[in-house]
């Protein structure tokens, strides 16, 4: 059993076009989020999967590997699979997906998220979460919002916020979903062979698909937060927090 990292990352974006090649502190985003995951010791390969020639020749200008995919795929989850079936993993292998525009998580998160399938064979998937400090995460919809069970599976991500709280005087924490996800190699390729989901569809969050054709989903809470950038104001947002580091 080998652990891969598998970066989906695309050019077009409705609210920030070409954020993978966007600067960060001299690098583009890509580019911190290749070095970060190939820093992990728990990675046996890093790769870059895009449908964009510009981000293909930015990865390969800064020695990445890359791997070209289809145009028309649904979700990151869906690019991932098909670099998936490129390398030729085996079925047990672990597929990590850390989202091309996550430049600041900590290369310890691999460990968290792949932990549990190393050590239980029966889970298939699993995602980090992080208890939300910002109130004005718990509105936004970009935070997007999980609840899960007493053994840490998922029922239900929401952009919305949930849980919502009915009585005044009653007080709950709140979770945020982080966009590193693992898998073992034989469920991606299931995942990715799934119609979508209504609920996918509505809520725009690839991982209610698996949810809604029965299949479970283990959450690991993590203590990092990991800022996503959506917007350029996410941008800045990351360069202020690297000015401090």
């Amino acid at each position: 059993m080998k652990t891969v990292v598998i970066i989906p990352a695309r050019y077009q974006s409705s609210r920030f076009e070409g954020k993978p090649l966007a600067d960060l502190a001299g690098k583009p985003v890509i580019q911190h989020v290749f070095e970060r995951a190939s820093r992990s010791s728990a990675v046996s390969l890093a790769v870059v999967a895009t449908d964009d020639e510009k981000i293909r020749a930015a990865v390969e200008g800064f020695g990445g590997r890359v791997i070209m995919t289809s145009s028309f795929h649904r979700s990151g989850t869906d690019r991932v699979a098909e670099a998936a079936d490129y390398m030729g993993l085996a079925p047990d292998d672990l597929v990590v997906n850390i989202q091309g525009d996550q430049p600041l998580f900590e290369p310890c998160q691999i460990d968290e998220v792949t932990g549990p399938l190393k050590n239980d064979a029966s889970l298939k998937m699993t995602t980090l979460i992080y208890r939300i400090r910002l109130l004005e995460e718990i509105t936004h919809p970009n935070a997007v919002k999980v609840v899960f069970d007493q053994d840490n599976f998922a029922l239900y991500f929401s952009r919305a916020t949930i849980p919502f709280v009915r009585d005044r005087g009653l007080k709950t924490s709140y979770y945020k979903h982080h966009g590193i996800y693992a898998y073992r190699r034989s469920f991606l390729s299931l995942f990715a062979a799934l119609p979508e989901g209504a609920l996918e569809k509505l809520e725009a969050l690839e991982q209610l698909r698996p949810m809604e054709y029965g299949h479970r989903i283990k959450v690991i809470e993590t203590d990092f937060d990991s800022l996503e950038i959506d917007a350029p104001q996410d941008l800045e947002r990351a360069r202020a927090i690297m000015m401090k580091r």
